[in-house]
């Protein structure tokens, strides 16, 4: 049995365009790290920060082949997110920016 991450853990995750644009990426196929970070002005320790924490929070898997750190789109902490979204029925199921906005909203109050 895999043990998901708290929802707090995927939000968090989630609330970085960055790392959104990263989870993007992946959707068309795995990928190296070094490939991951071309499209960023960034340097390449920053995305391996962002891969860290999309990796805690279950988003991604990276994986050691020869001498290339590869990524990998893991979509159980995103299903179980889009779950906890869906239960509220005002959210579309991949419509993250109006979820922020909600938040945003909320944590002003």
């Amino acid at each position: 049995m895999v043990i998901q991450p708290p929802l707090d853990t995927i939000f968090a995750a989630l609330a970085d365009p960055t790392r959104r644009a990263i989870l993007t990426m992946l959707l068309e196929d795995d990928m190296a790290v070094t490939d991951v970070a071309e499209p960023f002005q960034m340097s390449l320790a920053a995305i391996s920060k962002h891969l860290g924490v999309l990796t805690r929070a279950g988003l991604i898997a990276q994986e050691k082949r020869g001498r290339v750190t590869w990524c990998k789109l893991q979509t159980e902490a995103m299903r179980d997110a889009s779950i906890w979204m869906q239960s509220f029925g005002q959210f579309e199921a991949l419509d993250l920016d109006a979820f922020e906005t909600f938040l945003e909203q909320e944590l002003k109050d």
